[in-house]
């Protein structure tokens, strides 16, 4: 079974993916995605179902293989025994409600994280908290220092749509709602913060 989910955006493909896979008991699905986001978050998807997946990649595209209920060697296994901490959502680019005193908050809980090195293991940045991946220089520079502690940063790709920033973005990655989705179950403790 072939699923293309070109141009999708996500969570589309991995509600495709989802919904061919239920109908089987044992088979190969292969699902066509052209953004790294997807891709991700379909790995994911099969990492935490116990799947095994090929990958691959094509020029514009990548073709992931999903192998549902046949024994096999997963090499990814360890992944999806590991569970993570901490996920932080931020959904705002300033804390409260007074913007000159929420921006100094925002940085201060930045800066604080940096010096005590307590870091969680993913951000996911939503809302207007996507400027401050994209066009905020400041905290550009601060999250580029979270990153190289080993933070991945996320930032919601249909926020960056809706305000017009899809090309700006300068650290960390393109996300998807799922990313926020998957913290509930993938993470000790997620917090909400904005």
């Amino acid at each position: 079974m072939e699923i293309d989910a070109r141009g999708l955006e996500c969570p589309k493909p991995i509600i495709l993916a989802e919904n061919a896979l239920s109908k089987i008991e044992e088979g190969v699905l292969t699902i066509i995605v052209d953004n790294e986001g997807s891709l991700e978050n379909l790995k994911k998807y099969a990492t935490r179902f116990g799947y095994y997946y090929e990958v691959e990649k094509n020029e514009n595209y990548w073709k992931l293989k999903i192998v549902k209920g046949y024994t096999c060697q997963l090499n990814n296994i360890s992944e999806k025994a590991i569970k993570k901490n901490l996920l932080v959502i931020i959904s705002s680019d300033v804390i409260g409600k007074d913007e000159n005193l929420g921006r100094i908050l925002m940085k201060a809980f930045f800066d604080t994280m940096i010096v005590t090195g307590q870091l969680p293991q993913m951000i996911f940045l939503m809302n207007t908290a996507v400027k401050l991946s994209t066009i905020d220089e400041e905290f550009i520079s601060i999250l580029k220092k979270v990153e190289q502690m080993g933070t991945e940063i996320f930032t919601c790709g249909t926020c960056l749509k809706y305000y017009n920033l899809e090309d700006s973005l300068k650290v960390g990655y393109r996300g998807t709602t799922n990313h926020f989705v998957e913290g509930m179950f993938d993470f000790h403790k997620t917090v909400w913060i904005g």
